[in-house]
């Protein structure tokens, strides 16, 4: 059986403001082009299909595309969880239409799919609190999937420690999600492929910052041997990396985010993992690379805004989403801001790091500056070289104004 694992697709998600729709769809576009060439037989989502537990309209109906175009008319199965981003009701709204081409969606823990698969040629052979049996067109073995959606305290409806520090609490947890994992494994069998899919964190996961926090404190951590309980491979999401997780002979994967979501993944190399398992044979992985997305990069310029300038007219078109460090020994003006601005589309962030004496750059006389000048200096210096808008220096005047009014009025 040939298995491709995604994850943390963040649906509905922009950069500082700026969509990536566009994007995300063009990532779903080669993602089931993959499915089609690689000959997958089964799609494990392993959670965060949306960015937010109210997602737009779009980002819906792109979620919805996909898991039609993925079940490649009901030939190929495909089993969705849910991550801390998503909700679990809003995701498996569509499950019932879902599942009559072959895909089941799995909202909370221990959850148990049921239902007719009337336009699909996936068989459900049996399913209960957490799991699921599924028979693929073309593979006489079937697949044994433990589906553990994103497991917090609220989810799992138990208190997991009467105590509350921080270390008790992550080992209750983990303690907590590693037994429900191994009782899944139960049903684990030799003649089956196993397998087993969560959204969580495992100690020791490199993180970036696109992640926002399972839990405050790191209280929902999970020790990787509590992880490990048998499956051929387990598919996991929420950490945006690729990367294996816990002992190098486990079979433990986060394929990692489509996109790059943060300028901490700049330079990452996104992709999916493949997967091609037989019963009682160690998986073989295959990490697949996405050629989709716009690129995220990171650029400190020594010499100031002209060569900054020089380097964005030496793309040529070329799209990138760009994070600028301009390094001069003075604030950048409002033309300079919109200069670079204005030569590529794609210029996000605009830092200015003073060089030289810091104290002399600031310690220019103010006697002969406006208080809507003083205004902007000042606002330059705490936003690190970014101008105010008009508007706010126009309203900064007006309340200047009024207090110089009244004070005129009580020295009267």
């Amino acid at each position: 059986m040939r298995i491709l694992h995604t994850s943390d697709w963040h649906l509905g998600r922009a950069l500082e403001g700026r969509s990536r729709q566009a994007e995300q769809e063009d990532f779903v576009e080669e993602l089931c082009s993959i499915c089609e060439d690689e000959k997958v037989d089964l799609v494990l989502v392993a959670g965060d299909v949306f960015d937010t537990f109210n997602p737009s309209a779009q980002a819906e109906e792109l979620y919805y595309r996909a898991l039609d175009t993925l079940t490649a008319g009901g030939n190929r199965a495909v089993v969705v969880i849910a991550g801390n981003h998503d909700s679990p009701d809003r995701l498996r709204a569509v499950a019932p239409l879902a599942m009559r081409r072959g895909a089941f969606i799995m909202g909370l823990p221990r959850e148990t799919v049921a239902g007719p698969i009337s336009e699909s040629q996936i068989i459900l052979h049996g399913s209960g609190p957490g799991w699921l049996e599924l028979g693929v067109p073309g593979c006489l073995e079937t697949a044994v999937v433990s589906a553990l959606p994103y497991p917090s305290e609220a989810r799992l409806q138990q208190v997991l420690s009467a105590e509350l520090s921080e270390l008790n609490l992550r080992e209750a947890y983990s303690a907590a999600v590693g037994s429900l994992m191994s009782r899944q494994a139960e049903l684990f069998r030799e003649e089956t492929i196993n397998l087993a899919v969560s959204h969580l964190y495992v100690c020791g996961g490199a993180v970036s910052d696109s992640e926002r926090p399972i839990e405050l404190g790191g209280a929902y951590s999970v020790q990787a041997g509590h992880v490990a309980v048998g499956a051929q491979y387990t598919a996991l999401g929420h950490l945006h990396r690729a990367q294996r997780a816990g002992l190098d002979e486990t079979s433990v994967h986060y394929s990692g985010s489509p996109l790059a979501y943060s300028f901490s993944e700049a330079g990452h190399s996104k992709s999916v993992n493949i997967i091609e398992v037989r019963p009682g044979r160690k998986a073989l992985v295959k990490v697949f690379p996405l050629s989709s997305g716009i690129p995220l990069e990171r650029w400190t310029c020594l010499h100031g805004v002209q060569e900054a300038v020089h380097r964005l007219e030496a793309l040529d078109g070329r799209m990138v989403w760009l994070d600028l460090d301009i390094h001069s020994p003075r604030y950048l003006s409002a033309a300079e801001l919109t200069q670079l601005r204005l030569a590529h589309s794609g210029t996000v962030n605009i830092r200015c790091t003073l060089t030289g004496d810091r104290d002399m750059a600031l310690a220019e006389s103010l006697s002969d500056l406006s208080m809507a000048e003083m205004f902007a200096r000042f606002y330059r210096h705490r936003r690190q070289g970014t101008e105010p808008s008009q508007d706010l220096v126009r309203l900064f005047g007006e309340l200047a104004d009024r207090v110089a009014v009244e004070e005129a009025g009580v020295g009267q």
